[in-house]
Parts: C-alpha cells; structure tokens; sequence
C-alpha cells in the first residue's frame, strides 16, 4: 500500500497556509499561558495521613522525600503485575527525562523528584539498579499512598476513580471492572511548609503525554504519532500508540 502524501502546492500557497495554522499556534500557546496561570492558582489539600516510604537507605517520611525543597514532583511509576516488572513506557520516559541534567535543572527551582511505586522495596530498587538509574525512585508498599492519588485502581483499598471520573463514569466510557484495576499513567505534585505536606495537583491519561519527550518532536511531523486516534488524511499511515 502506498502511503499518501500532503498536496503539494506553490511556495506562496504553502506560505499562506503556514501563517494561517501559525495564528492557530500562537492561540494555543496563549491558552496555555493561561492554563498555566490558573495552575498556579489552585488551591490545595493538606495531606493527613502518614505515608512511608523505602529507599536505598530504609524508610523515609513524605516530608524527607522533598531532601529539603519545598516542592515535589512526582512520577507515579506503574509496576505491570502479569510481568512483575516495571511499566515499559515508564522505563522509557525514565531513560529519557529523568536524568542528572533534568534534575539539576529542577533542583535550580526549589523542585525536587522523585518516582514512586506500589511494588515492594526490593523489586523497586533492584529495577533501578539493573537500569543504572540515579534518580530518587522509592516504594510506597504497605501503604495508601498510590490509592489515594489514584495512580493505582484497587476497589478493595479506595473506591475505584480515574482522571476524576468515578466507576460509573468511566464504565460509560467503556471501561470495564475487569480493566479498572493495577496501575494507571499519572503524576501528582506537592507542596511542603516545614514537616506538613500539601497536595497542589495530579494529571492522569493524555494529560501527561507531552512529558513523553518524543512526542514534541513527532507532533511537528508530517505524519505525527500514527496512532489510531490520530486525525490524520485518508492514507497517512498507523502504527499504534508510541507510548503504551
């Protein structure tokens, strides 16, 4: 099958179009701008309860895993229970974004972070070693901590929400019980004043898919990402998802 092509047409033409979808641009780069202001503006929850974490050097309270800054990104790195292993597109992102030079850059900024996962300590840091990490990456095992932010769907141990849609919403959507379980894409964000910890934000599903380094260089691209969702030209072509 041959695959299809964009029109080709005179450089004028062309320029014309191109100023047109820049005036697009500059909108949507406004309307962030302004997301973004109404980000720093959200208000926040205190959080209650006494979660621990493992790391390397044994078990750390929350307020120990800001090493001293006063805010905290966090990775909600999902562990695939059918491989006992860490996520694939996870391990992706971590080799591309989570390394020295991210770091200090946040660091610069009073933000410190960090990955977290459900699995148990010795699985967390026996993965990060094999992948010759050096970022923070810490087990919540034993505690609430992924339940709570609904990085991880159990309905046993917190009533079953994703993106801030209950089960019932989402089993409209098609999801179903069966699917509504384990570990989902999410980050969430923290604030800390002195030992008490606030929680400021979290961003699930497509609302972190442009933290996928690629994708800001795919997304210019004549083809884009090909994945099946894509509104692209009758012929373009359709891998699959880039990012699991």
């Amino acid at each position: 099958m041959t695959t299809a092509l964009p029109p080709v047409v005179s450089r004028q033409e062309w320029l014309a179009a191109r100023k047109a979808l820049l005036a697009k641009e500059k909108e949507a780069t406004k309307v962030r701008d302004r997301l973004n202001a109404e980000r720093r503006r959200l208000p926040m929850v205190r959080v209650e309860k006494d979660y621990v974490f493992t790391g390397p050097d044994g078990e750390l309270s929350f307020a120990e895993l800001f090493e001293g800054r006063r805010q905290l990104y966090v990775h909600h790195f999902m562990w695939r229970d059918e491989i006992d292993s860490g996520c694939p597109s996870c391990t992706a992102a971590a080799h591309l974004n989570f390394t020295p030079q991210m770091l200090s850059h946040l660091h610069s900024l009073d933000i410190t972070f960090a990955a977290i996962s459900r699995a148990p300590a010795e699985k967390v840091l026996a993965y990060k070693q094999k992948n010759g990490w050096t970022f923070p990456f810490y087990s919540s095992h034993g505690s609430d901590f992924n339940y709570d932010m609904h990085a991880s769907l159990d309905e046993s141990r917190q009533p079953v929400e994703y993106n801030y849609l209950s089960k019932q919403e989402l089993n409209s959507r098609g999801f179903t019980d069966d699917m509504l379980t384990g570990d989902w894409a999410a980050n969430s964000v923290f604030l800390r004043d002195g030992d008490t910890v606030y929680h400021t934000y979290s961003a699930y599903a497509r609302g972190l898919d442009h933290l996928f380094t690629p994708y800001n260089f795919i997304d210019f691209t004549p083809y884009g990402r090909q994945e099946p969702w894509e509104d692209s030209p009758q012929g373009w072509p359709k891998q699959g998802a880039v990012l699991g």
